[in-house]
């Protein structure tokens, strides 16, 4: 057989079976299109009522002085003000050793939400400062969040 036969025959077969691999969705993890809107658009903005809007009970926590190796934790509550669901998609901080947690749910308006954020200082000295970026359907559609600790070393006796 020829190599461009060949290379026919390979070209007709995949083209065949690609759209058996079409990915499927069940409806559980799926998010309603209504949920996520665009509120820029062509006819202009849309009036902030039928957003979501994320409105923090602080933006900053200060765990004060730590001894290097303490975990600690603090849960930043939130209540969603607007007028539509709050979906939180991603939750991210600047390093390894500030991990987050929230809730994939969608936060309907006028309920509250809670994002919780973890502090390793192994390994930090000194002042040290964190930021928590939060991606969500609101606008703007990103918010941040601030953690910051004094790391003391303890001095080891002999």
């Amino acid at each position: 057989m020829s190599l461009t036969v060949r290379s026919v025959l390979i070209f007709a077969l995949c083209a065949l079976a690609l759209p058996g691999c079409k990915q499927r969705t069940t409806q559980e993890n799926q998010v309603s299109p209504d949920l996520v809107t665009n509120p820029v658009t062509a006819s202009g903005k849309k009036p902030t009522s039928e957003l979501p809007v994320m409105e923090f009970e602080f933006d900053h926590h200060d765990f004060g002085t730590v001894i290097q190796g303490e975990k600690l934790s603090v849960v930043f509550n939130f209540t969603n003000t607007g007028g539509a669901d709050l979906v939180i998609s991603q939750v991210s901080s600047t390093c390894g050793c500030t991990v987050p947690s929230w809730s994939t749910k969608p936060v309907k308006p006028g309920d509250r939400g809670s994002i919780e954020v973890v502090f390793n200082s192994a390994g930090k000295t000194g002042t040290v400062h964190k930021s928590i970026n939060i991606l969500a359907n609101t606008q703007p559609n990103t918010v941040q969040l601030e953690i910051s600790a004094e790391v003391f070393v303890p001095t080891s006796k002999k």
